[in-house]
């Protein structure tokens, strides 16, 4: 199997993984609360990352010194980011609250792209991507109406 072929079945179940982890977030934000939920998931997340590094004896945990400081606040940004959806999904229902992230995601990331911004890889906005964007915001909306 290639790379690539390799990399978009990575990706696709990336995609799933969001799916699942808005909904299941959504239902313990509803049911325990949206910090309660926050707290579940990234005392869930740590646990299976600790887990993984212990066996990979820390693998390059050490290079965090290398980065840019704002990439660190990855970690507070998931807070955001579980609080969301927790309030979201049970007000907005699973599809919704997907599609307005996603499209939030999609357009922030034409932005970062066109600027090479935040370390991005600079790809302009060009026309097709544009259109893209257009439609993507026209299928927002018929969703949501």
């Amino acid at each position: 199997m290639s790379e690539a072929a390799i990399a978009v079945f990575v990706a696709i179940a990336g995609g799933l993984s969001i799916g699942l982890q808005t909904l299941f977030s959504g239902v313990l934000g509803h049911r325990v609360g949206i910090m309660e939920s926050v707290f579940i998931v990234h005392v869930g997340g740590l646990t299976l990352a600790g887990l993984i590094l212990l066996l990979m004896r820390g693998g390059n945990l050490a290079a965090w010194r290398n980065v840019p400081w704002y990439v660190l606040s990855a970690g507070f940004i998931g807070v955001a980011i579980i609080a969301s959806v927790s309030y979201a999904v049970p007000r907005l229902g699973l599809a919704s609250t997907l599609t307005l992230a996603i499209v939030s995601q999609l357009t922030l990331g034409a932005i970062l792209d066109h600027f090479g911004w935040l370390g991005a890889v600079q790809h302009p906005l060009d026309p097709p991507r544009v259109i893209g964007m257009v439609i993507m915001f026209t299928g927002t909306w018929l969703l949501l109406r």
